[in-house]
């Protein structure tokens, strides 16, 4: 933001607060880390199978699908280079 003057301020014009020092940041990041552990809501035993074959499932299609781009890829550059004999 610029004043009048062509002075550059912060905007909001609050002033800064002091930081607290490092061990003050560390006990409230810990603090703030278990806050969020107290969020964490665990799976029943039905959703985490469900979440599981969704995951495997997604990785044999994927597993598919670049081994039949590979193929094609092999048979392409066969065609195009040829084989030596």
């Amino acid at each position: 933001m610029v004043q009048e003057g062509g002075e550059v301020v912060a905007a909001g014009g609050a002033p800064r607060e002091k930081k607290p020092n490092v061990f003050a940041r560390i006990i409230i990041f810990i603090r703030q880390v278990f806050a969020e552990l107290r969020k964490v809501v665990t799976p029943t035993r039905q959703e985490l199978v469900k979440f599981t074959a969704v995951v495997l499932g997604f990785v044999v299609v994927m597993m598919a699908l670049v081994y039949g781009l590979d193929v094609l890829f092999v048979w392409i550059t066969t065609v195009v280079f040829g084989v030596p004999r």
